[in-house]
């Protein structure tokens, strides 16, 4: 009886197979054999906008526009204007105001901002800033981030936007 089961399933493999490869070999699929051309043509028409719905565009979005001759005449009397204020306040004070950006990352110790300071021309000596802040209680309190900072500033000022309380 084991013969008997044997062949059976080894003949129902066959017949399988055997259909499955007619199936197979016999479909034509529904692609057509003779494919017929077709074409089409497409046209594309770029209409660009007038002037007048640009400036409506650019307005709508926040920006001013201007007419070359308008600008030009707003250009020259801004310089006009500039050179002017520039002289005076010259004449009035020698000194500069400058401004420093300094951009303490983690891990900065208050030395390291002092000499940041010093090398900027804010401070004469780093190692006082340092103990000043050591005094104050602020050395662990420094904040990571960029400050911008100004010659015209005290130093409470500074140690107080660059160190939280």
């Amino acid at each position: 009886m084991r013969i008997n089961l044997l062949s059976s399933f080894s003949a129902g493999i066959l017949i399988a197979t055997t259909i499955c490869g007619a199936v197979y070999f016999a479909d034509n699929g529904d692609v057509p054999k003779v494919s017929a051309k077709t074409s089409e043509k497409t046209t594309t028409i770029e209409v660009q906008p007038s002037e007048k719905e640009m400036v409506d565009q650019l307005v709508a979005k926040g920006y001013v526009v201007l007419p070359q001759a308008e600008y030009d005449k707003n250009l020259a009397e801004a310089k006009a204007s500039g050179t002017k204020g520039n002289s005076s306040e010259d004449n009035k004070s020698g000194t500069t105001k400058t401004q420093v950006v300094l951009n303490v990352a983690n891990g900065m110790t208050s030395g390291d901002v002092g000499s940041m300071l010093k090398s900027a021309g804010m401070i004469e000596d780093a190692y006082a800033f340092s103990a000043d802040i050591e005094k104050r209680g602020l050395q662990n309190s420094l904040r990571p981030g960029v400050f911008t900072v100004d010659s015209e500033m005290s130093l409470d000022q500074v140690i107080s936007i660059i160190f939280k309380k």
